[in-house]
């Protein structure tokens, strides 16, 4: 039997042994970019990232994702990015402090799930919830991709512990 899972929270700085949502600090393509890059034409916070390349603004802002897990009572949640056209980002923006606002919005997702290759962004559909909650990321269901199909039927709790162990190992290994 394995171990139970162990991690120390960045945000508390304690020793948990509960499932920890699966978070990235940005987009993959704002990872991606240099220090200089990053400094010069992109801006980024907890929930909003704007990089503004010399033929095109791609704007993004933080949602969550919830991944079922099959034989298991509890899912296996991310924190990922979406990118919205210009029209929903500013929407969004302009509403993020208005409690009981919902919306809906189309969107990309832009963050690599580790276990899957993305060749090509999952298309999404984007659930403003009121403020309390961060936007709600659903993948598209006719989309053919192995992740959109697992989110649909489901994975393994073995298969959500082994992500839960590799992103804490690469991120351990940032450190």
């Amino acid at each position: 039997m394995p171990e139970p899972i162990k991690y120390i929270c960045s945000c508390c700085g304690k020793e948990h042994e509960e499932w920890p949502f699966l978070t990235y600090a940005s987009p993959t393509s704002y990872h991606n970019l240099t220090a200089k890059e990053k400094e010069e034409i992109a801006e980024l916070d907890g929930d909003f990232c704007v990089i503004r390349d010399t033929d095109q603004t791609d704007r993004f802002i933080r949602g969550t994702l919830t991944q079922k897990v099959i034989d298991h009572c509890e899912d296996l949640k991310y924190g990922v990015w979406v990118s919205l056209s210009e029209k929903s980002y500013n929407d969004y923006e302009a509403h993020i402090d208005d409690e009981n606002y919902e919306a809906g919005y189309f969107g990309w997702l832009s963050n690599s799930i580790p276990g899957y290759t993305f060749d090509k962004h999952i298309p999404t559909n984007v659930t403003i919830m009121p403020r309390t909650q961060r936007p709600e990321i659903v993948p598209h269901d006719d989309f053919d991709h192995p992740f959109v199909h697992d989110y649909y039927n489901g994975i393994t709790k073995a298969g959500a512990e082994r992500r839960i162990r590799d992103m804490i190992e690469k991120t351990s290994s940032n450190d």
